[in-house]
């Protein structure tokens, strides 16, 4: 029998505060001689602590309801560390700095700038080594920005406890928590440690955090079996988890990297992140650049060898063709282009933690998405009213905020009649209420269990004010909600009136059978359980989780006894209130835009399977049970390393009741299977996951373990923001593959210029000088700007790239062939023209460096798009570029007048006739690649131009 809440619990009192046998003849049973060993032998072991009697756990943790002595405490703080969580520190300048040179682009412009300092070519190093500065810079640069945003968002907060040392208690700093130590609990707190509780009133704890489920679970004192899950663990407080309502006490079990969080935590760490696809893509790019280089060097030196060419000229030319070749302005337009595009996600609410992640959402095949907090607001909302037989009135609004009306079904405001009903049926729901709403500066505060706050808050749209509502009556008793009893209940009396009532809420089955009346709009009339309860199961189906609401006077005074089974009232059933975690408002069409990128969105939570495939439901996630999963149904499942396992995955779209480690199997088998996985999520639950996809998302208002997991933080917590995040990093990608275009497909025609050139015995055309200002004033500047263009249009109606697809697929190959093709035959011919008209050689280099120069300026806006014309592209996407090409173009006309640059290039001033006449065969570049994409576009209709 439980007794009656009625005044605030001696917690101290009871059972638990005789000595067990461990205790005889001693005041503290931390006073005895054990070693600290001993203790931490005794602890370290893995035991079921919700399964032992109080007296079991005093003895193994030496300790008592009194709590232990300060000596005592000293000696395990020594012997157990702080209670805190093993955090990971954050980067450093250095180890920053370091990070930028990890890529293979950047190994083979070192190699590069190394021999050419071995051969005293002084010029060409300085050149190369500074455009890996620069790199490093940008990349230092943003990746410490985007640290210092990430670590801003962590909030430092100093838990403070309540417990009881030597039988006083104080207030101290939870981290100063050992085990052993007794800690009284109460709503607000946050739970310091794993806690094995002995006394519980009222007690709800959220562990939505550990467990993701979004309802506050009732505890306990009750002994529990063994080998259960976390999440029905009902005498066990955790470690990060909030007190909602209630009173508690307990013995301290497990602190810091011990506890449930801090074993979550150890996992992330030791989890193995997938590679981010960009980085997988740039490795297998430069693999193949460096072959190519390789191939064409040695063709080149064949040839110069055949010739006659002395061996020491032949090397000097296949370093002039590397430094040609090599795209090494790639790594600084990669990075600009990421930088750019993590500066536009940080204004869409979107933090990147790294560069790398940027394309890596863009490259997302699949979000595997929370449910709780994520897809909904996280707050339980009263959305549907029945009242009896049959009369349902939908509730607007989201979350606890009372804004907001009732309708009923039809759309059409409630006849004055039901008005009332409601009103009776909401006022006895506030009065039978432990909750507090209220506004403060403007923003809405509430304190107290989900369902009754949701209660307020309803009651607030049906004009029922509830401080008012209890201002007008006198508490007599309560009788606390508890999951036992499935039932809260409060005796009041009216202002000026010395009978007593009793408001009801509860389960169905907890109060119906107290209920023999039921309010109708034609008045009290007999009760029809039947029509109740088909019309209860289904609002459970729907995914619903619905509570009654009844009243009724009582006859005599309430004694100690004051729960509904000694009382025994007649109740007047008065509605069913049907509540849920809703959508947040923009995620319906967050996941359609989703649908249209090709995305795969799948749910996994540790809600209940209803409920989540409720909400899939309507999300259109799925509504087939045959495509829902339930931790039991995949631990059935076996071995996550069996095909069946893998296999069986690929078809489900909700995971309902996971644990942690599932979560993370069930992300390890879709990266494993060729998926490019994005999870979401913002509680300790979530880290594994987020750790072992291909790319993390933490939400803004998450735990710290789970921000310190990822590699973005979403600051608004909306799914739509994940979306607007997918969506730059697609253009990111696209930015990255035009300057590769740009790059690759000018140093392709430098390498047919050149060896075309030896082929048919002539000069080398460019000298190394010369081509590293080319590529300077060209592909160095114009790349960067590339990096700045606008999203093309229908980037989220395309479907994502195979995973398998590297960065040069067949679009960009025949791109690359043809506009590379075409600026070197042109030049080659040119070159071989004008040694044949008799020009001397360094004048006839001069001119070509000039055609070159123009060739590129006009390639850049072919590779504004892929698929667009150039004359398509708005000049208005990309200002940068144009200027950008206007300052190379003249800046290299003034490089031709300076005397020290015409020494250092071995250039000379043109005539602007001359300038015009390669102006005009440079445009042909425009003329080509624009046939090329009509050609394509005829072939495919998909395609913009």
């Amino acid at each position: 029998m439980t007794s009656v809440f009625l005044s605030d619990p001696d917690v101290s009192e009871g059972k638990e505060n005789k000595q067990g046998p461990e205790e005889k003849g001693k005041n503290n049973p931390s006073q005895e001689k054990h070693s600290e060993t001993e203790i931490l032998e005794s602890h370290s072991k893995t035991t079921s602590w919700y399964s032992l009697e109080n007296e079991v756990i005093f003895k193994k943790l030496a300790t008592s309801s009194r709590g232990l002595d300060p000596e005592e405490v000293a000696i395990r703080l020594k012997e157990y560390g702080r209670n805190t969580l093993p955090s990971k520190k954050p980067p450093g300048i250095a180890e920053i700095v370091i990070h930028q040179f990890k890529s293979p682009l950047i190994y083979i412009l070192l190699i590069a700038g190394v021999i050419s300092l071995l051969l005293d070519d002084i010029k060409d190093a300085a050149f190369i080594f500074l455009v890996v500065i620069i790199n490093a810079v940008i990349g230092t640069i943003q990746e410490w920005k985007a640290e210092q945003s990430a670590s801003q968002l962590q909030t430092i907060l100093k838990i403070m406890s309540r417990v009881r040392r030597g039988g006083t208690e104080s207030q101290i700093s939870a981290e100063e928590l050992v085990p052993g130590d007794i800690v009284l609990l109460e709503s607000g707190n946050r739970v310091p440690a794993d806690i094995r509780i002995f006394r519980a009133t009222n007690l709800t704890i959220d562990e939505s955090l550990l467990t993701g489920e979004s309802e506050a679970v009732q505890k306990t004192a009750d002994i529990m079996r063994e080998d259960i899950p976390v999440s029905d663990r009902r005498n066990m407080a955790y470690a990060g988890s909030t007190v909602i309502t209630g009173r508690g006490c307990g013995v301290v079990t497990a602190t810091g990297s011990r506890t449930e969080v801090g074993m979550i935590a150890r996992a992330v760490t030791e989890t193995v992140s997938a590679k981010p696809p960009l980085l997988i893509r740039m490795e297998e790019f430069a693999q193949k650049i460096g072959i190519i280089v390789i191939a064409a060097s040695a063709v080149m030196s064949a040839v110069a060898l055949s010739q006659g060419t002395a061996p020491i000229e032949v090397f000097f030319l296949a370093v002039a063709l590397v430094v040609s070749a090599i795209p090494e302005g790639l790594p600084v337009g990669v990075t600009v282009a990421l930088s750019i595009a993590s500066t536009r996600m940080a204004k869409r609410n979107v933090i990147v933690r790294r560069l790398s992640a940027v394309e890596s959402l863009g490259s997302c095949t699949t979000i595997a998405t929370d449910k709780t907090g994520t897809l909904t607001v996280n707050q339980q909302t009263a959305k549907k009213v029945l009242l009896p037989p049959e009369n349902y009135f939908e509730v607007s609004g989201e979350g606890y905020v009372p804004s907001g009306e009732i309708k009923e079904e039809k759309g059409s405001t409630p006849e004055t009649k039901d008005m009332e009903r409601l009103q009776k049926f909401a006022r006895a729901a506030v009065i039978c209420n432990e909750g507090t709403l209220y506004q403060e500066e403007g923003k809405w505060v509430h304190h107290g269990d989900a369902i009754d706050v949701a209660f307020l808050s309803l009651a607030s749209k049906i004009s029922i004010n509830p401080k008012e509502a209890k201002k007008e009556v006198k508490i007599v008793a309560e009788v606390p909600f508890e999951s036992e009893r499935m039932y809260a209940a409060v005796y009041y009396k009216e202002d000026k009136s010395d009978h007593i009532r009793v408001a009801v809420k509860g389960a169905m089955e907890a109060v119906l059978p107290y209920c023999r009346k039921m309010y109708t709009a034609g008045g009290e009339v007999p009760i029809d359980p039947d029509s109740l309860n088909r019309e209860l199961n289904s609002l459970m189906e729907k995914g619903y989780r619905a509570l009654v609401v009844a009243e009724g006077p009582v006859q005599g005074e309430i004694g100690k006894e004051a729960e509904l089974e000694y009382v025994k009232p007649e109740l007047t059933f008065l509605g069913i209130a049907a509540f849920i975690d809703p959508l947040r408002p923009d995620v319906n069409e967050a996941v359609r835009t989703c649908k249209k990128a090709g995305i795969d969105v799948i749910m996994i939570t540790g809600d209940h399977p209803k409920t989540a495939l409720a909400i899939a439901g309507e999300l259109g996630i799925t509504d087939s049970r045959e495509e829902m999963l339930t931790g039991r149904e995949i631990e059935d499942l076996g071995d996550p390393e069996l095909p069946t396992f893998m296999t069986t995955l690929e078809k489900i779209r909700v995971f309902a009741r996971v644990t942690p480690v599932q979560k993370m199997q069930i992300v390890d088998a879709l990266v494993r299977r060729g998926h490019f996985v994005a999870v979401t999520g913002d509680g300790v639950n979530d880290a594994p996951a987020l750790r072992r996809a291909n790319i993390g998302v933490a939400m803004g208002s998450g735990t710290d373990v789970a921000k310190d997991t990822s590699s973005m933080i979403v600051t608004d917590d909306t799914f739509s923001s994940i979306v607007a995040g997918v969506e730059e990093g697609r253009v990111a990608y696209d930015n990255i593959r035009k300057v590769t275009l740009l790059l690759i497909s000018t140093g392709l025609s430098e390498v047919i210029l050149f060896i075309l050139a030896l082929l048919v015995g002539l000069p080398i055309p460019l000298l190394a000088v010369q081509l590293l200002w080319l590529n300077l004033v060209t592909n160095g500047i114009q790349g960067v700007a590339l990096a700045f263009e606008a999203g093309e249009p229908g980037v989220m109606y395309r479907k994502p790239r195979e995973p398998e697809e590297g960065i040069f697929n067949n679009l960009m190959i025949k791109e690359t062939l043809v506009s590379g093709a075409t600026i070197g035959l042109i030049a080659f011919a040119v070159w071989m023209w004008l040694l044949g008209e008799g020009y001397e050689e360094n004048w006839a280099r001069n001119l070509l460096l000039l055609l070159m120069v123009l060739f590129e300026n006009f390639h850049v806006f072919n590779c504004r798009s892929e698929y667009r014309s150039a004359f398509r592209v708005p000049i208005r996407n990309n200002y940068f570029l144009v200027i950008g090409v206007v300052m190379m173009q003249a800046l290299h006309i003034l490089a031709m007048q300076v005397p020290f640059m015409q020494g250092l290039l071995s250039i000379s001033p043109v005539t602007f006739q001359s300038w015009f006449s390669f102006f005009v065969i440079a445009a042909t570049i425009i003329v080509v690649m624009e046939i090329f994409k009509k050609i394509r576009a005829a072939r495919d209709k998909d395609i913009v131009t």
